[in-house]
């Protein structure tokens, strides 16, 4: 590995522990002076005689100082763990640093300093694995380790001799991308040293492009316990907030927050005197952005967090397929039907469910179809689950089979399912197969086939002798996730929070695409399903760093309709705000504090660490999914090579190090160190998410490994093979096609009259708060259009008194079926059977039946109904607006084909109607001996005479003139009736025009 880097690591870690280069020979017995305890700004105290003595009498070395440092920039999380042991005796003993680490996060350094000497690590591939009872086998997770973590952790361990009167450091650098779920990321650090510390530290940054809307520290958590965050009407609700943590410090601001969490030993020993304290668990939220999502920037590295909100539910089609085998008897199944019983009370009226329970044979409850969600049927199907009883074998292969038949059936026979919908299996089993079809490939390919590509598969395994890698593959191939729940674990919440992770479906069929030729190595863009609470995270490279801009495009499918959402992304903006806040990272190291310009210098490459943290899970998964040994051993390299360049210990790598000999007199030998062996341990049938089974036979193998060296060797890193990626050849120019027939402005109202080749205008000098009737053709085309009054104070010198604008414009369409859409200056909302919020800044398409709303970022939106009735909105907003001015809109008709001759409104009403224009002589007038005469011009309107004169209006914003005859007077004698008469009482009124047809009107 390179020395700058190791270097690096090495200051960082170093500098979170002042007093690692103090003297580390002539060490006396007081490892406490005086047994007092400091607890960072807190008075000493004498510590308790029973302490005192269980402290001096232990015989291993003792931890000093145990310091966890975790930075969270934009949901990526550095944490850096240093942990000072001091053997007190004067003769040589073993120091154990055991630590546990999340399971989704890869180790990045290691590196210890014993008897004054730096042995840093290197990670290096892999080599093939060693028979079971040889050094780097996978050791089952020590049950001094503590009880069951909510989260799943691997412990890394590393044992070494320490010299008499001597300290060792062991120091450990891992990252990880946070996952959201319900909601909330969830930041955890385990501590469980399994000793009472003298100085115990934990603190934890957050820095985020976004503001930080919920913040909470939870209870120490251990065991059991049923911290999960449960879904509520947006899909996330925070448990009831507890007591902190004793001595938890939180300080907060919009974008940045630190926690401390520095309990002294007493306060240590009031919790346990074991030393497992459980775990420290910060959870976060952060403001989401509207439209494509939030994009960072940094170094020629882009992240892309998409999250959208204000989305309908989409259906679902799910069907439960639970083990009922012998094993499950007593609290699983006691659990399971709880859990079973909440799940039912949450499925919506849209939903379709059925169950499938197996042991020895199968049971289906409604055989050969999905049900809908009603009253009678919730209960027939409680029914059925109070009566599952466990008994005889496990037969997995049957089970999947007779689910994905149901799922299968119904897609194929109920009309428009594939699209409207989205179908899930939720399995769940605690054992392995033991009856029917008992070989996992053999299984995994009968999956496979008869899920055919048409729906996911979501496996939970309960218990320790769940077969969790056959689990974990059937998911990966079928779309899906896998979750364990552990034996002593609370079963019910944990099967209540995972399917409250995907109980709520938002968009299927996700497809985001970048620019061509601006990006290479994006990692997955395609996605089967969004969750609600969840995120999407993707990263690249781009290949133009002196771009401008890059477009991004988003499509996807809600329910019936079809979303596009596009953007063009300032390039140059972004990578400022980006740098911006990583600098606030780095000062937020503590200010003044030692290791600032360390941590700034890892910030720095974030955005490029989170594209090969997600490049090597990518890697990893296809690893697994690979059908051939070639295709196989082409992503093992790929994964290998990144995890080699970033130095992260993954099933393929091994993390080097040296270890020190130490002579039977307690000192440091001189000579080459001896190479000796330690392990990151998992569960024995657990299997980390960073370690993937073999693509067939299923082999047993090891998780991440450390190995000690000899020798040290340089670090080979290659690049990666590019993947061919679909990406947009550039953004899309969608023109769009106005008429003169509009009303912007003050309003100004504009009418193209084209079987009379006459354009005419006039104004309406309304209230603030009017809603005025524009169309109106509800009776045959279905279409209803009114506009929402907003005022404004006249610009100076102006002799009007006030001005009104367009606020908000609504379309109410009622066919094919009913729809309503709001259009505003800042967003979209299309409302029918559900809701759909779209943001105006951004370009989004959203499709449904006859019905289309194109939305072009910031300019206009497209509403076209039927493809012969089209409207266009245009978006007028002011970055610096001056007292009299008001973002507003201009409401114009692009295609009234589909207008029926009795459409009526302010502007509907002109649609179809022929206009005359006659001239009336003047009276003659003599000035200075010249006589002139003048002409009044009237326009014929159904057999009324209205006064006009010429007049030039700007339209399209100003963009372009137009030559009309002004009405003056409210448009008097122009329009049938008044203009009180076009005044309606709310928003989505649909009364008819009260005076019939549109017929003269005298």
């Amino acid at each position: 590995m390179d020395m700058d880097i190791i270097m690096k690591f090495l200051t960082l870690l170093i500098s979170f522990s002042p007093c690692v280069f103090g003297q580390f020979e002539d060490i006396d017995d007081d490892i406490f002076p005086d047994l007092t305890e400091f607890d960072y700004g807190i008075a000493p105290r004498r510590v308790p005689r029973q302490l005192k003595t269980m402290l001096t009498k232990e015989t291993k070395p003792h931890i000093q100082e145990l310091s966890v440092k975790t930075t969270i920039i934009s949901r990526y999380a550095f944490t850096a763990v240093s942990c000072i042991m001091l053997n007190r005796h004067s003769a040589a003993a073993d120091g154990v640093f055991q630590f546990q680490i999340p399971k989704n996060a890869y180790v990045s350094n290691f590196t210890m300093i014993i008897g004054g000497r730096v042995y840093p690590s290197e990670v290096r591939p892999k080599e093939k694995k060693v028979k079971q009872g040889k050094e780097g086998e996978t050791k089952p997770k020590n049950k001094e380790a503590g009880e069951p973590s909510e989260v799943e952790m691997e412990i890394f361990r590393m044992v070494a001799n320490i010299p008499g009167r001597n300290r060792g450091v062991f120091m450990l650098t891992y990252e990880e991308l946070l996952q959201r779920r319900l909601g909330r990321y969830e930041h955890v650090t385990s501590l469980r040293p399994m000793q009472l510390v003298s100085r115990l530290r934990v603190d934890v940054t957050i820095v985020d492009h976004s503001t930080i809307t919920y913040l909470e520290v939870l209870p120490l958590r251990n065991g059991k316990s049923n911290g999960l965050v449960t879904n509520g009407a947006n899909g996330a609700k925070a448990p009831v907030k507890s007591a902190l943590p004793v001595s938890t410090v939180i300080k907060q601001n919009k974008t940045f927050c630190t926690i401390s969490f520095s309990p002294n030993i007493v306060q240590q020993a009031k919790i346990t005197t074991s030393g497992m304290l459980g775990e420290f668990v910060v959870r976060y939220d952060v403001e989401r952005e509207l439209g494509i999502g939030d994009i960072q920037v940094l170094n020629g590295h882009f992240v892309h967090y998409f999250a959208p909100k204000d989305l309908p539910v989409v259906p679902k089609n799910v069907v439960f397929v639970i083990d009922t085998s012998a094993s499950m008897l007593g609290t699983k199944m006691k659990q399971t039907k709880e859990a079973l019983f909440t799940i039912l009370s949450d499925l919506r009226p849209s939903d379709r469910f059925n169950f499938v329970s197996f042991s020895s044979r199968i049971k289906v409850w409604q055989p050969k179809h999905l049900v809908s969600v009603t009253p009678l049927n919730v209960r027939d199907a409680k029914k059925f689950i109070y009566g599952l009883h466990p008994t005889g074998g496990t037969n997995i292969d049957s089970a999947m089979q007779a689910g994905s038949t149901l799922l299968s059936n119904h897609l194929n026979n109920v009309p428009d399912a594939n699209h409207n919908s989205v179908s899930l299996i939720i399995f769940l089993t605690d054992g392995r197969p033991t009856v029917g079809e008992r070989r996992s490939p053999s299984i995994l390919s009968n999956t496979r086939a008869s899920v055919n590509e048409r729906f996911c598969v979501f496996t939970i395994g309960i218990g320790n002798d769940v077969d969790y890698r056959l689990l974990e593959r059937m998911a990966l191939e079928n779309c899906g996730m896998t979750r364990r729940i552990h034996e002593d674990s609370d079963a019910s919440a944990m099967l209540k929070g995972f399917y409250d992770e995907i109980g709520t479906p938002l968009l299927s069929d996700i497809r985001v695409n970048y620019t061509e030729d601006l990006v290479q190595y994006v990692t997955q863009h395609l996605f089967t399903n969004y969750f609600n609470g969840s995120e999407i995270v993707i990263a690249g490279k781009l290949t133009n760093q002196s771009a401008e801009s890059l477009h991004v495009q988003v499509t996807a499918s809600n329910s019936d309709k079809s979303i596009v959402l596009e953007t063009d992304v300032a390039l140059w903006q972004r990578e400022a705000e980006t740098e911006r806040h990583v600098k606030e990272a780095a000062a937020g190291v503590g200010p003044g504090g030692a290791g600032t310009e360390t941590a700034g210098s890892l910030a720095e490459g974030f955005v490029e660490r989170v594209w090969g943290f997600l490049s090597v899970k990518e890697g990893l998964r296809s690893r697994l999914k690979s059908q051939t040994s070639s295709e196989r051993e082409e992503h093992t390299q790929q994964a290998t090579n990144l995890s080699l360049t970033y130095h992260f210990l993954t099933p393929l790598t091994s993390l080097v190090v040296e270890k020190p000999q130490v002579l039977a007199d307690g000192t440091m030998a001189q000579d080459t160190p001896t190479p000796t062996l330690a392990t990151t341990e998992t569960d024995k049938n657990a299997v980390s998410a960073n370690e993937l089974s073999e693509v067939t036979g299923m082999e047993e193998h090891t998780a991440q490994s450390l190995h000690l060296k000899k020798d040290q060797l340089a670090v080979q890193s290659s690049a990666v093979s590019k993947a061919t990626r679909d990406v947009v050849k550039g953004p899309v120019k969608k023109s769009v096609t106005i008429s003169k027939t509009s009303a912007d402005g003050d309003p100004h109202f504009v009418v193209e009259i084209p079987l009379s080749k006459l354009t005419v205008c006039f104004n309406i000098n309304g209230e603030p708060g009017h809603i005025l009737r524009m169309v109106t053709d509800h009776k045959h085309s279905g279409v209803t259009v009114n506009g929402k009054l907003i005022g404004a104070p006249p610009p100076p010198g102006s002799h009007k008194q006030q001005r009104t604008y367009f606020s908000t414009i609504t379309i109410v369409v009622d066919r094919p079926k009913r729809a309503y859409i709001e259009v505003t200056p800042k967003k979209v909302i299309l409302d029918g059977h559900d809701r759909l919020v779209l943001p105006c800044d951004t370009t989004a398409s959203v499709e449904s039946g006859g019905l289309a709303v194109a939305i072009a970022g910031k300019s206009n939106v497209t509403v076209t109904i039927g493809g012969t009735i089209s409207f266009v909105i245009l978006m007028h907003q002011y970055k610096n607006p001056a007292p009299y001015q008001r973002d507003h809109l201009g409401f114009y008709i692009s295609n009234s084909k589909g207008l029926s001759h009795d459409s009526h409104g302010l502007l509907g009403q002109f649609l179809h109607e022929e206009v005359g224009l006659a001239y009336l002589p003047g009276n003659n007038t003599t000035t200075g001996g010249n006589s002139t005469s003048s002409q009044t011009h009237i326009l014929k309107v159904k057999g009324r005479s209205v006064p006009v004169v010429q007049k030039t209006r700007r339209i399209y914003g100003g963009r372009q003139s137009v030559d009309c005859w002004f009405a003056r007077n409210n448009a008097a004698k122009l329009i049938d009736g008044t203009y009180e008469d076009y005044v309606v009482s709310h928003l989505f009124d649909l009364a008819d025009w009260p005076c019939g047809s549109n017929k003269a009107w005298n």
